[in-house]
């Protein structure tokens, strides 16, 4: 595959993103990544996101400002306490506090428009459908549905130039599946950062859903997972 072809992949500065950051490097795109200052609880994310584009070659980042503290209903952008020490089955069981109203939507907009611009037909996102099956937004009928109308409303989709796909490499992969892959794909992923609600200092706090996922995914695959947790 040519190394001219371009990427635009989504970056939270987690694993999953990550991951899906290292295939598309892999597959042999031109990184350009996206990431969102949204009002979320804190910025280590995109401290994350940062040196994550520097560790994959990315040709550029950028970090955007919008604000979703605006709206507010979510534990990530409102004061609603983060839930923690869940089990698996209270995560599946409906759709946590923590899912941020219309992200994904918002997110892949602004990826689009860029993409758009670009000229780029391909748009990774590290959403998945096993660990958040409680996600509206990371189902596949949604990105069918988003890469449909990402066809019907952009000037490139109508005149037949470029066609539009919404990549989703990991969404019917397990965390311990995705940390597997991107390893075999060389990622250090002490450089990644998952947890919702960190200490002060940085430390994750290896009780949110998020860090609950990230360490079994680890212990699964067998491996030390690097991130520095509180306890």
């Amino acid at each position: 595959m040519s190394h001219h072809k371009k990427a635009i992949v989504l970056s939270s500065g987690g694993v999953d993103s990550t991951t899906a950051m290292a295939i598309a490097k892999s597959e042999g795109y031109d990184i350009y990544c996206l990431s969102f200052r949204y009002g979320q609880r804190h910025l280590l994310e995109l401290e994350a996101a940062k040196k994550i584009a520097g560790y994959l070659s990315a040709r550029k980042h950028l970090i955007i400002n919008i604000d979703l503290r605006v709206f507010g209903g979510s534990a990530l952008t409102d004061d609603i306490e983060v839930p923690k020490n869940r089990e698996e089955s209270e995560m599946l069981k409906d759709i946590p506090i923590t899912y941020v109203p219309a992200r994904n939507t918002i997110f892949l907009s602004y990826a689009l428009a860029w993409a758009e611009v670009l000229g780029v037909s391909d748009i990774f996102i590290g959403v998945n459908a096993i660990d958040y099956s409680g996600y509206p937004d990371c189902r596949p009928e949604y990105i069918t549905a988003f890469e449909n109308m990402a066809n019907l409303a952009t000037k490139a989709g109508v005149e037949g130039k470029t066609l539009i796909r919404i990549r989703t490499p990991l969404i019917h992969m397990a965390k311990a599946d995705i940390i597997r892959r991107g390893i075999e794909l060389g990622i250090d992923y002490s450089i990644t950062h998952s947890c919702y609600d960190p200490s002060l200092v940085g430390k994750a706090c290896g009780r949110c859903d998020s860090c609950l996922l990230r360490k079994k995914g680890f212990r699964e695959v067998g491996i030390h997972d690097p991130a520095v947790y509180v306890d």
